[in-house]
C-alpha cells in the first residue's frame, strides 16, 4: 500500500447546513477546494449560505431531489456534518465511489472498520477533526511531546486534564446557550464517564455527580467528566512507563450550573425517554438562542509531569466569542475541519483512519493555521517555550 492518497480532485461534498457549518471555515475551504454545500434541500442549503456570507463560490445542492452518490467522483472528498449516526451510511457511500471522507465526530467501532476498507483502496478517512473532539487532541499531542523533551526517557508521574465547553458569554439564570440539538444534549449526559482519579480508574454513571469547581486565569468554571477519558491515554502516545495519577477529559461550564440543571438530571436520571424528549422540546422553548445572543467557547488542556525531581508543566487554552460573523462554536469546529483536510488535499495524507494529528510537527501547524484564520490560543509552560 502506498504511504499517499489517491489522487484527489480539488472538490468537497460538504453535507450538512445546521449549526456547526460556519462562514470562517467554508471561506478557508473555499480558497483551497471546489465546496458543494448539501442541504436537506437546495433551498435550505442556498437560505444557510446567504446567511453565512461566505466569502468564496460555493454551489448548492438538496438531498431531497439531487443524488449525492452519483454526484461524487473518485477522488472527491465528502464531509459530513451531520449527526454521528449518519456517518456509516456516508463513509459506505463514499467508499463506493472511491471519495475519500472526514467528520468531526468521534470514531465508532464501525467507522475504524470502514475506514480499514478505505486504507486498502487508498483512501484516507478523517475524523475527530472539530472542536472536541479535534482542536483538543492535537494541543495534549503537543504537550506531551514537550513533556518528553524535559524530563528525557524513564518513568514518569503525570496529570492531564482536557475541558471543553460551549457557554453564553453572558450566561442567565439557566446558564447554558443550546449550540446543537437539546435531545443530544441531554442524552450525553446520561452516558456514564470513566476517568482515572487518584492513580485510579473511576466510573461514574450520572457525569454530573462528577462536577467540581474549576479556575481558569482566574475565572470559576465547573468542569465534570465525560465519556471515557482513559480510551485516549494510548491514543496520545503516552509511554508505558508512564503512570497517570489524574486523566480526565469533560464539559466545562459556568459556575452555578449545576445548582441550575438539579431539575434537568431528575429527568435524565429517571431513564424515561419520552420525559427526556418532552424536556428538550420544553428546554428550547424556554431557553431559544437569538440573533442577538453570543456564545462562547472554552478549552484548556494541560499536562502536569514529574520524574527524579524533574517536573514540567504546560497548558494549551483557547477562549473564543461569537460574532456578527460566526457563532462561536461554528467558528471553532467548521474552520478546524476545514484545516484538518489540507493534507488530504494536498495527497500528503495517508490512506485510512487519521484521528485530527498525532504526528507533532502536523499538530503544530494545524494549530498555528487557525490562529492565522482567526482562533488564537495561547500556550504557558515551565520551560517558556512556545508562548503566544
Amino acid at each position: 500500500m502506498s504511504d499517499r492518497i489517491a489522487p484527489t480532485t480539488g472538490t468537497v461534498h460538504w453535507i450538512g447546513t445546521g449549526l456547526s457549518t460556519g462562514r470562517t471555515g467554508l471561506t478557508v475551504l473555499g480558497r483551497a477546494a471546489d465546496v458543494v454545500l448539501w442541504g436537506r434541500t437546495r433551498d435550505r442549503a442556498r437560505t444557510r449560505l446567504d446567511a453565512l456570507g461566505v466569502a468564496a463560490p460555493i454551489t448548492v445542492r438538496g438531498l431531497d431531489t439531487d443524488d449525492l452518490a452519483d454526484a461524487l467522483e473518485p477522488g472527491d472528498v465528502l464531509v459530513s456534518m451531520l449527526p454521528a449516526a449518519h456517518h456509516p451510511r456516508l463513509l459506505r457511500t463514499a467508499i463506493d465511489a472511491g471519495a475519500h471522507f472526514a467528520c468531526t465526530s468521534y470514531t465508532s467501532p464501525e467507522i475504524a472498520a470502514l475506514a480499514d476498507e478505505a486504507a486498502a483502496l487508498g483512501l484516507a478517512v478523517l475524523t475527530e477533526a472539530g472542536l472536541d473532539p479535534g482542536i483538543d487532541h492535537l494541543m495534549a499531542h503537543l504537550l506531551l511531546d514537550r513533556a518528553r523533551q524535559h524530563l528525557g526517557d524513564g518513568p514518569v508521574r503525570y496529570s492531564l486534564a482536557s475541558h471543553c465547553g460551549g457557554i453564553p458569554d453572558e450566561p442567565g439564570e439557566f446558564r447554558y446557550q443550546f449550540s446543537w440539538a437539546p435531545m443530544g444534549v441531554l442524552t450525553a449526559l446520561a452516558s456514564p464517564a470513566r476517568y482515572v482519579e487518584g492513580g485510579t480508574v473511576r466510573e461514574t454513571p450520572r457525569p454530573w455527580e462528577g462536577c467540581e469547581d474549576y479556575l481558569l486565569d482566574g475565572e470559576a468554571f465547573e468542569v465534570y467528566p465525560n465519556r471515557d477519558s482513559t480510551e485516549f491515554i494510548a491514543q496520545y502516545g503516552f509511554p508505558d512507563d508512564w503512570t497517570a495519577e489524574s486523566f480526565v477529559r469533560g464539559t466545562l461550564r459556568p459556575q452555578g450550573w449545576k445548582r441550575a440543571w438539579k431539575s434537568v438530571f431528575d429527568v435524565v436520571d429517571s431513564g424515561d425517554r419520552d420525559r427526556l424528549a418532552a424536556l428538550a422540546d420544553e428546554l428550547a422553548e424556554r431557553y431559544p438562542t437569538t440573533p442577538d445572543d453570543r456564545d462562547r467557547v472554552v478549552l484548556a488542556v494541560s499536562l502536569d509531569a514529574r520524574r527524579d525531581g524533574a517536573h514540567w508543566r504546560g497548558r494549551y487554552t483557547l477562549d473564543v466569542t461569537g460574532d456578527d460573523a460566526d457563532t462561536a462554536m461554528a467558528r471553532c469546529v467548521a474552520t478546524s475541519l476545514a484545516c484538518g483536510l489540507a493534507p488530504i488535499l494536498d495527497r500528503t495524507a495517508g490512506p485510512g483512519l487519521h484521528r485530527a494529528a498525532a504526528d507533532t510537527a502536523a499538530a503544530r501547524r494545524w494549530l498555528d493555521r487557525l490562529a492565522a484564520e482567526g482562533l488564537p490560543w495561547t500556550h504557558h509552560s515551565t520551560d517558556q517555550e512556545g508562548q503566544r
